[in-house]
């Protein structure tokens, strides 16, 4: 099976970081394994410098690992490097890659003089790369740069479909509040169940664009959930990172209002839980919604951080998981999803969908509950900050137009609200205040 490369919007960020540092800062791209950060750091590599060299801390040899334990020979470490990949470095030229350097700690700690060598420029890529067991030894370079990189994003997904046109038009849609019409929105909700039975990962939709087969696509993204479960029991060998994550999908399906995390992994305390957490957010494999307690702008200022939701960080891995102990004939959200039958009580693959857009468009999640009486809550499934207001989201796996939650909320802070949203599978329609759009409208809001 061949590898396509696909666009990404990523690229531009790339760019616009080697146009305004001009050498005096190092790139550190960050993201979950599998998600295409080597792949697009190459093509930029090859793309927008005379030459580079990409070295694979997975698979260096000790002899390049070891040059970054002395500093004192720059001219050497060069040498050697351009020895060994058999590639010429020119000043100011050629770009320095290393991929995945969370598995050379000294590699890392080496940028800061790297960059003040100032002869080429360095990008680094990794994954669980704040891990305490990966940096507990060396000091952070304050010379990165920082960019967060995602699963392929719904636009990107549609741009690999040979598609280049929906969103824009969307785009319109929606600044003019104008409905699509039932025949249009159908075939649109029809292309997102697609995304989000495929997901994000590039290796799954090269899978599904090689074959148009989505048992292909499972095995794809069973390989990729094994390779993270893999990951954490490298950093934790009692197994309990990786039940925190293959749990999420069942956490989620009885629609608590919080992740319990010791109902799967027993009464552990809960300095230790933060950490298991801590390291699950780092790993980027999750996207975690925290609890506002007092929601207003500034969420992360009254945020409780021991009351969370997860959210695995690609959809189309989600559902895989979601069935994981099924065979891929069993899989019935496949069917239900193909066929537009989610029943309501599989709607939770809309709220981690939901999740997995707002994080791509750059948003950090937060959500809300409060009293409805003494055994029933409101819950606003996500708050977006925009300006000095709030926009308050609650997200319907179906065309049901009730809002109880969102109708009680702005009561509640009605000064605080710019525009509150329905997410669902209908048509745009307003309702009173409630702007209700389809789904595939949320990288817009």
């Amino acid at each position: 099976m061949s590898e396509r490369i696909f666009k990404r919007k990523i690229y531009s960020k790339l760019k616009e970081w080697k146009e305004n540092s001009n050498g005096k800062s190092a790139l550190l791209l960050e993201g979950a394994r599998r998600i295409g950060k080597s792949t697009v750091v190459e093509e930029f590599g090859q793309k927008e410098y005379r030459s580079y060299i990409l070295i694979d801390f997975n698979e260096a040899s000790k002899g390049v690992k070891d040059l970054f334990d002395d500093l004192m020979d720059m001219d050497y470490i060069f040498l050697y490097l351009q020895n060994v990949y058999k590639t010429t470095l020119y000043e100011r030229e050629s770009v320095i890659i290393f991929d995945e350097v969370q598995q050379c700690p000294k590699a890392r700690q080496a940028i800061k003089y790297l960059v003040k060598d100032g002869r080429y420029d360095y990008i680094e890529t990794g994954s669980l790369i704040s891990i305490r067991k990966n940096t507990k030894d060396i000091s952070i370079p304050s010379e990165e740069h920082r960019l967060e990189m995602f699963p392929m994003d719904y636009e990107e997904f549609r741009w690999a479909m040979g598609d280049d046109t929906t969103m824009p038009m969307t785009q319109k849609f929606l600044e003019k509040k104008m409905v699509l019409g039932d025949s249009l929105n159908r075939q649109m909700m029809r292309d997102l169940r697609l995304y989000m039975l495929v997901g994000g990962m590039p290796q799954a939709i090269n899978a599904y664009i090689e074959s148009n087969n989505l048992q292909q696509v499972d095995m794809v993204k069973r390989q990729i959930i094994q390779l993270y479960a893999d990951d954490f029991r490298k950093i934790d060998a009692t197994g309990r990172i990786s039940k925190l994550f293959m749990a999420i999908p069942s956490q989620l399906s009885r629609n608590l209002l919080r992740y319990q995390p010791t109902t799967v992994v027993g009464n552990v305390g809960s300095r230790k839980i933060d950490e298991m957490i801590l390291c699950l957010e780092d790993s980027k494999t999750v996207n975690v919604a925290y609890h506002a307690d007092d929601p207003n702008v500034g969420m992360p200022l009254t945020a409780d951080f021991g009351k969370y939701k997860l959210y695995i960080g690609d959809t189309g891995l989600f559902i895989t998981l979601a069935f994981w102990d099924k065979d891929f004939t069993e899989n019935i959200i496949y069917q239900k999803l193909l066929n537009d039958k989610l029943t309501a009580n599989l709607g939770y693959v809309y709220e981690n969908l939901i999740a997995q857009m707002l994080r791509a468009s750059g948003n950090k999640l937060f959500y809300y509950t409060f009293p409805k009486d003494e055994t029933h809550s409101y819950e606003v499934d996500f708050l977006l900050s925009r300006g000095n207001k709030l926009c308050p989201i609650e997200v319907k796996s179906s065309g049901y137009k009730t809002h109880a939650s969102l109708d009680a909320f702005c009561k509640k802070y009605s000064d605080r609200i710019s525009q509150p949203y329905l997410l669902y599978t209908k048509d745009l329609h307003k309702d009173g205040n409630v702007l209700m759009l389809p789904a595939f409208m949320t990288p817009l809001i």
